[in-house]
């Protein structure tokens, strides 16, 4: 397929894991791609593999406004347009208790995962409504049932509300905004934790954990123009861990019960 044949795409945190994948499925479906990281030999280096006709190294902080700006208009300039942005940054960088989470990490977590692609939004926005593009943001389960990681999940949860209220806001001018959740992936943030993928594994129903090629294949799909009447949707892409309850304990200890 070559569904992205003479297009654009920047995407977010692809050095590695999901956004890797995403990249690379993109250029291989004949489109050139803005490989966007902190990690600026990490995204020059996937960048010179895909080709320099077809790609860029740019390195970004997601936090920093000016830095997308950068990025977006380098792939304008570069390229000559926009069409597809891929919001694939956030991460789960809070780790204490909900109860016990301070408001600076609130702060941090919500700018990290949520605002971050508000910014690569408002930034790329006048090029996708020229291109009548769309914009595929990575959010999580978290954002759509109780798994854990509360902060993390409110900034899930976030990303698929924003995404509705854009969509409606821009599909009179043709621009489609869409959400992947994803389950439990493999990606470089598991290496630390060898044993824990295979603990979870018994959470699918369909007896594994996510690949990152999982995800990039609804990433392509919804970018695509297979998609062109699909907006303001969330897809999950999770093995079937939604098909039932959570299997994690999220009731609160003892001692939160004293006083209720």
């Amino acid at each position: 397929m070559r569904r992205f044949e003479g297009k654009v795409a920047l995407v977010t945190a692809a050095a590695q894991g999901i956004g890797r994948a995403v990249v690379r499925r993109i250029a291989a479906e004949g489109g050139a791609v803005v490989v966007t990281d902190l990690r600026e030999d990490s995204a020059a280096a996937l960048a010179e593999e895909i080709g320099a006709e077809h790609a860029l190294g740019v390195k970004v902080d997601v936090t920093a406004r000016a830095d997308i700006d950068a990025a977006v208009a380098a792939a304008v300039e570069r390229f000559g347009r926009l069409d597809l942005v891929v919001n694939n940054a956030g991460g789960c960088i809070v780790n204490s208790m909900p109860e016990d989470t301070s408001a600076e990490d609130w702060h941090r977590q919500l700018d990290f995962t949520l605002v971050s692609a508000a910014r690569c939004i408002q930034a790329a926005i006048p090029h996708l409504v020229r291109t009548r593009g769309n914009v595929v943001t990575i959010s999580s389960v978290n954002g759509i049932a109780a798994f854990g990681n509360v902060e993390y999940a409110a900034a899930k949860a976030g990303q698929i509300a924003m995404s509705q209220n854009y969509a409606a806001r821009y599909g009179p001018l043709g621009v489609r905004f869409n959400v992947v959740a994803p389950g439990t992936v493999r990606t470089p943030n598991w290496d630390s934790q060898p044993d824990a993928l295979e603990k979870l594994k018994p959470m699918y129903p369909l007896g594994r954990i996510g690949e990152p090629a999982d995800i990039a294949a609804a990433v392509a799909f919804l970018g695509s123009d297979d998609a062109a009447w699909i907006t303001g949707h969330t897809l999950p892409v999770e093995g079937g861990v939604m098909t039932g309850p959570s299997p994690l304990d999220l009731s609160p200890p003892d001692t939160l019960h004293k006083g209720f």
